[in-house]
């Protein structure tokens, strides 16, 4: 069993799930027939079903039954799974799927799992018709722009089509809408371009091209010019898009996946972070957490071409990198175990060809590689290694600042996720912990002399519970009776989580700063309210955090086959007794970003999220008095962006987000749509720069390279930060918070039982 408190749904599929990154090409001319994938479920599905409506009402925390609401919930969520933009069943499909409204859970206990391969035949059945009729639109229609229509491109909430043809033209309107996106936006790019104009995007993507080195099999060098492929016309992008999804559609969604996606509706009809994960996705959860997988350290797509596994990229000290002769552009197109036989895969599961890569570490496993353009055919056999995925891992620096008359020194630490290790101790090689991490910098900062610290939880969406105490144990006195981390309310219960004995606590007593946003999730929000609770940190960002303040933990539900399942087993409530659900952590010191208006972020946006709550708060002695500190540093800060240029266009970024966040509908008339995606493109190149959370360089003479020094020019949330803190140093006069007192009292069993003090 396993705890986790993070990583909101949301969250987008990152290299880091299995650096065989699942990137499809959309070049397709293929889609397999439905015949050949008319997928059935596995005789032991029924089991699963059975222990998921077990345990669901028996392990979440609001112990709900799996009754006629729940099912409701469940239906919606399945159907939502499939069509959420209500353009592919029709409404005769919808009523015949209704009867099972209601039902869901007395199929699930009965172990009858039929009901969604029906739904998945029907969907494929019902998308197959749709990319029929897109592709002979593409073919034979010429589209009018200067008609006066629009597209409603959210209709999450509309009615389904009664008909065929009503379906038709609501995706004649999302076709021409989409050429005229792409037609529009090759005008757009050369006007960019004439005017020597580029986004930061078309900077970044500009620096990738131009040649490649190239290793052929007799072992020689040579230099590949890339070719410049003719672009493809809109036409053929819309085609090959459709083709390739139809494609992806029958190719991954096997019986395994389907299982998966009733089960995750089902877990999801709860709460929105409940779920069944299936062994592969169980697989990905765990490399999610430790940071590291076992594989080969590359990073594939699946050619809609040729069907091969794609090499995109090689990772810089992984296996395939040592091993030397498979090279980027390069395609898998079999995988063999050791010295047995090699298994094709080519046009077969991506999911489960990644699956065939992977492996414990120090074994075998032998790719059968070709070409580029195909011409060679080879086999390599690679040893497995651990591949450390460091994109999601704690940096730091310490920064120089000049407020005034005054040179000040700031620890800056950007924590992107809370990761940890779940099945391994401290002093065990592959041992990982962001709290520890984070200590290291600290050190850093204590060594240096640094006067205050920042440290930056923007876009972190949770993880570890445990971690969550231990990185908070690193700035507050140990005192568990009187200023506990997190209250804990499960289903009859309320604990008190204080910082846990035997591991390094209070190791930053200066100033510190909290810097949140609207992704600031779970465990990002425990930290921040503690700190904030105790009068240790100040924080400062978007107007409230995320707001997911529930604890799920993961139960294996018996043979490995039968996968997992991750229940909320637990809400979390700040020391005043606020749960974080819904509201967040508000900031102190508001500094928007981009998202901080939009109206579809944040948990209350989930579908069936748990309702705000409170508790009796814990009486608490503050730590420290920061908080006394905020007016003063509010009024400062405002005297700095108020009358700025560059905030008072920021502020303007922000509603203009929002107005974009809330548009339903588009004009499909040219000059109109033209001026929208102008000022759209303009607005959000502008927040993206602006909210660049990319590492920036330090002042200890780092070398640093033009998009990082541009990070650094322009996340003006994080200058204006480090001048926040700067007030803050001089305000306090430099003083630090006052010295832990010793511990007296042993913490429970149940609580060392998660981590601590091992």
């Amino acid at each position: 069993m396993s705890l986790e408190i993070g990583g909101i749904m949301k969250k987008r599929l990152k290299i880091m799930l299995s650096v065989l990154l699942v990137a499809f090409v959309a070049q397709a001319e293929y889609a397999p027939s439905v015949s050949s994938l008319d997928i059935k479920p596995q005789a032991h599905y029924g089991r699963i079903a059975r222990k998921v409506a077990s345990m669901l009402p028996t392990y979440h925390v609001t112990q709900q039954p799996l009754g006629d609401e729940i099912s409701r919930r469940a239906w919606t969520n399945l159907v939502t799974m499939y069509d959420y933009g209500h353009q592919v069943f029709l409404q005769s499909d919808i009523e015949l799927f209704s009867p099972m409204e209601r039902r869901i859970g007395d199929a699930l206990r009965r172990g009858d799992v039929s009901f969604v391969y029906d739904m998945h035949r029907i969907f494929v059945r019902r998308l197959e018709e749709c990319v029929t009729y897109v592709t002979n639109l593409l073919e034979t229609a010429e589209f009018d722009f200067s008609v006066r229509e629009d597209c409603q491109f959210d209709r999450k909430d509309a009615p389904w089509p009664a008909t065929v043809d009503e379906r038709n033209e609501l995706w004649r309107r999302r076709i021409k809408n989409e050429m005229l996106m792409q037609i529009l936006g090759r005008e757009l790019d050369a006007e960019d371009s004439t005017s020597g104009k580029k986004s930061r995007r078309q900077r970044k993507d500009a620096g990738k091209k131009g040649v490649v080195a190239h290793e052929t099999p007799s072992g020689t060098n040579a230099v590949d010019k890339v070719a410049d492929k003719p672009e493809p016309t809109p036409k053929e992008n819309l085609v090959n898009k459709y083709r390739h999804y139809l494609a992806w559609v029958l190719t991954e969604l096997d019986d395994e996946k389907v299982m998966e996606r009733y089960m995750l509706a089902a877990s999801m009809a709860y709460d929105p972070h409940s779920a069944y994960m299936a062994p592969m996705s169980k697989d990905d959860f765990d490399m999610d957490m430790n940071l590291s997988l076992c594989g080969v350290g590359a990073v594939l797509s699946q050619s809609m071409d040729d069907g091969a596994l794609e090499i995109k990229e090689v990772m810089k000290g992984g296996p395939m990198a040592r091993e030397g002769s498979i090279k980027e552009g390069d395609k898998i197109v079999g995988v063999g175990q050791g010295d047995g036989p090699i298994e094709d895969v080519v046009w077969k599961s991506m999911r489960k060809s990644i699956k065939k890569i992977r492996g414990k570490k120090d074994t075998k496993v032998v790719l059968e590689v070709t070409d580029k353009n195909g011409a060679s055919r080879r086999k390599v056999p690679i040893i497995r290694d651990e591949i450390k995925l460091e994109d999601q891992a704690a940096t730091g620096r310490v920064e120089k600042v000049v407020l005034g008359d005054t040179s000040y020194r700031m620890g800056y630490v950007k924590l992107p996720a809370f990761y940890g290790t779940m099945d391994k101790r401290p002093n065990e090689p592959g041992y990982r912990s962001c709290s520890l991490d984070v200590a290291k910098w600290v050190a850093l900062f204590n060594t240096e002399g640094a006067d205050g610290m920042i440290l930056d939880l923007r876009g972190n969406g949770g993880g570890s519970l445990r971690e969550a105490v231990l990185l908070t144990a690193l700035f507050v006195r140990p005192n568990p009776d009187q200023c506990p981390v997190v209250q804990i309310r499960e289903k009859s219960q309320i604990y008190v989580l204080p910082t846990f004995p035997d591991q390094p606590t209070f190791a930053w007593r200066k100033p510190l700063v909290v810097m949140i946003d609207r992704h600031s999730a779970s465990a990002s929000e425990i930290v921040a309210g503690a700190l904030q609770d105790t009068g240790r940190a100040i924080i400062v960002g978007d107007t409230q955090s995320h707001g997911k303040g529930t604890v799920q933990t993961v139960l294996p539900m018996g043979r490995e086959e039968y996968g997992s399942i991750k229940i909320t087993t637990a809400r979390f409530y700040r020391i005043n007794g606020s749960s974080t659900q819904v509201k967040g952590v508000s900031s102190d010191i508001r500094l928007p970003s981009a998202i901080d208006d939009r109206t579809d972020i944040g948990e209350d946006k989930l579908p069936n999220a748990l309702p705000w709550s409170r508790i009796e708060p814990v009486a608490c002695e503050a730590i420290w008095n920061m908080g006394s500190y905020v007016d003063q540093l509010k009024a400062l800060s405002e005297s700095r962006t108020r009358g700025s240029h560059e905030w008072e266009r920021r502020y303007q970024l922000v509603k203009l987000c929002r107005e974009a966040s809330e548009r339903k509908t588009v004009p499909l008339e040219r000059t109109a749509r033209k001026k929208m995606m102008k000022e759209d493109r303009d607005t959000f190149d502008e927040a993206d720069g602006m909210d660049d959370l990319d590492e920036p360089g330090s002042d200890e003479g780092n070398a640093t390279d033009p998009d990082r020094e541009a990070a650094d020019k322009n996340d003006i949330v994080l200058k204006e930060t480090l001048n926040i803190l700067s007030d803050l140093v001089r305000l306090t006069g430099g003083a630090e918070a006052p010295p832990p007192q010793p511990r007296q009292n042993k913490l429970p069993a149940w609580i060392r039982a998660l981590g601590g003090g091992q």
